[in-house]
């Protein structure tokens, strides 16, 4: 398995397939718009969004209570989003997974060893001109 040392850039994301990720809220209705926001960017630096993914937290198991809290510390993700992404991304031959929400360094070396490729944050993107 192929290992990703070190944070990822938005340099990456030029001439890239990339794929985007979000966890939000059961009561979150702005999730889409959020998705549009990071998709502008990636295309902004160059990259080409092949695919988006949603985790909703609180929609069931656990309900409002656990809205706030990552499925998991290790991934953000549920186990089973965590790989349906990791497939998509592997079947789609993406270069970089951005996800919308901010990553550890943990999450990060977890999540790029599962999807088979460079995992950043949103926060990580910087537009030229900014």
């Amino acid at each position: 398995m192929r290992r990703y040392a070190g944070k990822p850039d938005a340099a990456e994301l030029t001439g890239a397939d990339v794929a985007i990720i979000g966890l939000f809220s059961g009561k979150d209705k702005t999730f889409g718009t959020k998705l549009d926001q990071l998709a502008a960017s990636v295309q902004a630096l160059g990259g080409r969004v092949v695919s988006r993914h949603v985790q909703r937290r609180g929609v069931s198991h656990g309900g409002a209570a656990k809205m706030a809290e990552p499925f998991s510390r290790r991934t953000l993700l549920s186990p089973g989003k965590a790989r349906e992404v990791g497939q998509a991304c592997r079947e789609r031959g993406v270069g970089v997974a951005v996800f919308v929400n901010s990553l550890t360094g943990l999450q990060r070396s977890v999540l790029a060893d599962l999807f088979g490729c460079p995992v950043i944050s949103g926060d990580d993107l910087v537009l030229p001109g900014r």
